[in-house]
């Protein structure tokens, strides 16, 4: 395997776990944080401790506060910021006015107002840009730890995803390739209204075979969002979909999971999102998500029924048995002929 030189924007949990992955693949890896103060702590712990206190940094990894030494010569970019950092963080790097490398982003949901995807928003910026999604079923703390983890790069030009999955490719952290952008990233986006809604589920103590019907239909409507919007629903049978869907539904350490557990117990959601300490991105997700399905008149009741609760329209208890009551309907639609 060749050694990279490349640079992670964004010193959050997913990605530090990513910059200590690589470097631990002995590339040589630049993570960069705008809180000048956060960088020399890390910088003297060789640590993250405030998102992952237990992994410590190889050798290989440096740490700075100074968008440009992340960036300069470097081979490639690892862009991992909140869904709102993504268009400021794009808007500073051109403004470097620096030779920009291929280009790959970990940005899950919908940006605010605009309701556009994170491709949408670094087209927008970089123009034609070799530039790709990186997404999939990986909790930060286990990929951190070194546990095997696979995820799935998607680039519109498939050459592109398969010349940098074969990069970045290791044992512990596995990549496959595809050219379905539009579908790895609402499956990315969506999942994490979904998980809010299993852990209301498994909060009330509704039991296994209610968490799996929310996850299965819950992967209907993703699909169903996708498509409407140029993705293929074959890429929502993929680690991008179901096997993210999967784990942010079920694992203990999902974040949006807990948000729904949370507010099953009847804590209000700023209360909850105070003691989460981390982002939820599944919390604005459902919000520009049920904007979205409304516009393009796409139907998703499950994303509807976390709407009214994450607003206090309705309880925990009263958004899922509004959920039990509808009228049942095909599984799946008739086949084309």
């Amino acid at each position: 395997m060749s050694r990279l030189q490349m640079g992670v924007l964004g010193a959050g949990a997913w990605g530090t776990a990513l910059a200590i992955a690589y470097a631990r693949d002995g590339h040589q890896v630049t993570l960069w944080a705008r809180d000048a103060q956060q960088v020399a702590v890390m910088q003297a712990s060789r640590s993250n401790a405030r998102y992952l206190p237990d992994a410590a940094f190889p050798d290989t990894l440096s740490v700075t506060d100074a968008l440009a030494a992340a960036v300069a010569r470097q081979d490639l970019l690892l862009l991992v910021t909140p869904i709102a950092g993504l268009r400021p963080t794009l808007q500073a790097l051109k403004a470097l006015s620096l030779p920009l490398p291929p280009l790959f982003w970990a940005c899950k949901g919908f940006e605010a107002t605009s309701r556009q995807l994170p491709h949408r928003v670094v087209a927008e910026l970089l123009g034609e840009h070799p530039a790709g999604a990186l997404s999939g079923p990986s909790f930060a703390k286990e990929v951190a730890a070194g546990q095997p983890t696979a995820i799935t790069l998607a680039c519109a030009d498939s050459e592109l995803a398969v010349h940098w999955t074969q990069k970045l490719n290791s044992q512990r952290l596995r990549l496959y390739a595809t050219d379905d952008v539009v579908g790895v990233e609402v499956g990315a986006a969506v999942k994490n209204v979904m998980a809010i809604a299993a852990g209301v589920a498994d909060g009330l103590q509704l039991g296994h075979n209610a968490r799996a019907a929310l996850i299965t239909r819950g992967l209907a409507e993703m699909a169903r969002l996708a498509t409407r919007m140029g993705g293929r629903p074959e890429t929502l049978m993929g680690l991008g979909g179901l096997g993210d869907l999967v784990l942010t539904c079920t694992g203990d350490l999902s974040r949006n999971r807990r948000v729904g557990l949370m507010l099953a117990q009847g804590q209000s959601l700023p209360d909850v999102l105070q003691a989460l300490g981390h982002v939820a991105e599944g919390v604005p997700t459902t919000f520009e998500t049920e904007r979205l399905a409304a516009a393009l008149q796409v139907s998703m009741p499950i994303t509807a029924a976390v709407g009214q609760l994450l607003r206090g329209e309705v309880t925990a208890q009263d958004a899922l048995l509004r959920l039990l009551a509808r009228e049942p309907v095909l599984e799946l639609p008739p086949a084309q002929g």
